[in-house]
């Protein structure tokens, strides 16, 4: 068996060169329940089509690494039961024994990379996590993002985690925090976060240049676009702060602990929202796929403008 599989319509856009997005499937798994999470995968994809590139979801079906999946793929996911979360320490695991997996953040860059993916769109990345000082719980997703050489695209990072420390460890790893169109970080669910980021790009060109000259240059990691909420969509940091906070204690009162953390908390707060966090979950990954797409598109003119020979004197 090949370490990793293509869908048709995926092997089809890497063949001819044409412009590609990673999207993982955690968000398909442990983010929302059935039909809705086969109904926002299946809408994310399309905006992603829409914006003229091709996307590509990844998971783990039958210890198979999938590089996009069909529809028939994408529904059987959707509606699996027990399906591993995946990051960068038990991936190698869930392939070796025959498993199905969901991918993370990490477990998609990793992916995306080996496939020769560049662009990747998700909802928002894993952290530090509050009182991290304590618990050391810190997402792998920031060691990957200063190892693996692909540009994620997120509504920051998760508005549940302490966003200053994960801004500090991003800065330690050497991963540029790119604030698209603002000078505010966004914070997820809410537009800005009164942290302001250390760089901002108002462009998908000015995106794809800087990957490309990270390359050029042979640094090691990816970038971090962390692109805002829409406007109408988000939820004001005032009114999410007690929330969080009251989702926070509970979790902690129960005991949650590892991995289980941020799917608790999610689905805490959903319910003590009455549902609106899942309707921004839901516009933030659209938009942020729109956007990956346009960086997909820019990325592929650029490297192929690169190529191309220089016209004869």
């Amino acid at each position: 068996m090949n370490l990793y599989a293509h869908s048709p319509e995926v092997a089809a856009a890497l063949d001819a060169g044409r412009a590609v997005v990673a999207l993982e499937s955690t968000i398909i798994t442990h983010g929302m329940p059935w039909p809705r999470n086969l109904q926002t995968a299946q809408a994310v994809e399309q905006a992603v089509r829409d914006a003229g590139a091709t996307p590509a979801t990844i998971a783990v079906l039958d210890g198979q690494l999938h590089i996009g999946l069909t529809g028939a793929e994408l529904e059987r996911l959707a509606q699996a039961k027990g399906v591993a979360k995946l990051s960068r320490a038990d991936l190698a695991v869930c392939l070796a024994q025959g498993g199905n997996g969901a991918t993370t953040v990490a477990a998609t860059m990793i992916a995306a990379e080996l496939a020769g993916i560049q662009v990747f769109a998700t909802g928002g990345i894993g952290g530090v996590h509050k009182g991290a000082e304590e618990t050391f719980d810190i997402s792998a997703d920031l060691q990957e993002l200063g190892a693996t050489r692909v540009t994620v695209i997120a509504a920051g990072a998760k508005a549940i985690l302490d966003l200053p420390k994960t801004l500090e460890v991003l800065e330690t790893l050497g991963v540029p925090v790119i604030a698209y169109g603002q000078d505010d970080l966004p914070a997820f669910w809410s537009a800005t976060s009164g942290i302001k980021a250390p760089l901002r790009m108002d462009t998908p060109q000015q995106i794809a240049a800087a990957h490309r000259m990270r390359a050029r240059l042979g640094l090691p990691g990816g970038q971090l676009v962390a692109n805002p909420i829409p406007k109408d969509a988000e939820i004001s940091q005032a009114q999410l702060a007690p929330v969080i906070a009251q989702a926070t204690v509970d979790a902690t009162e129960l005991g949650i602990k590892g991995k289980a953390v941020t799917p608790f908390l999610l689905q805490r707060i959903f319910d003590l929202t009455g549902g609106a966090s899942l309707e921004a979950n839901i516009a933030l990954v659209l938009n942020n796929a729109r956007l990956g797409a346009a960086v997909s598109v820019a990325l592929t003119a650029q490297n192929a403008a690169s190529d191309a020979p220089s016209p004869k004197a």
